[in-house]
């Protein structure tokens, strides 16, 4: 299992914006592509008593694939490559122009259940 982490950035007025723009078009349009291999979806806010009021809001963006040939179905080809539509751009004051990837190793889950991944 590849998990993908990517981050982007608002100014302070444009957070809940772009919130609402991630949770309500661009992830479900993601998710409806029906990209092969695309197994989870979540949109991270970082809480906004943990940010210097400067920064504005903090987005991550956690996906989990089977495998790198579905990371590149998804962006279209270098499985590292961002893929911020331009509504996202207009709001969002700096973003990770490359995702980073990470082979999961393992899964622990609540009650002791473990999974291993390799």
């Amino acid at each position: 299992m590849i998990l993908r982490l990517w981050s982007g950035w608002t100014e302070p007025a444009l957070a809940d914006a772009y919130d609402r723009l991630l949770t309500q078009d661009i992830a479900p349009a993601i998710l409806a592509r029906g990209v092969a291999g695309l197994r989870e979806l979540r949109v991270l806010r970082r809480s906004p008593q943990e940010l210097d009021p400067a920064e504005g809001g903090e987005f991550l963006t956690a996906m989990t694939f089977t495998d790198f040939a579905a990371v590149s179905a998804f962006t279209g080809g270098d499985p590292s490559t961002s893929v911020v539509p331009p509504a996202a751009r207009d709001l969002l004051g700096r973003f990770d122009r490359r995702s980073r990837h990470y082979l999961s190793r393992a899964v622990f889950r609540d009650g002791g259940g473990r999974t291993a991944v390799g």
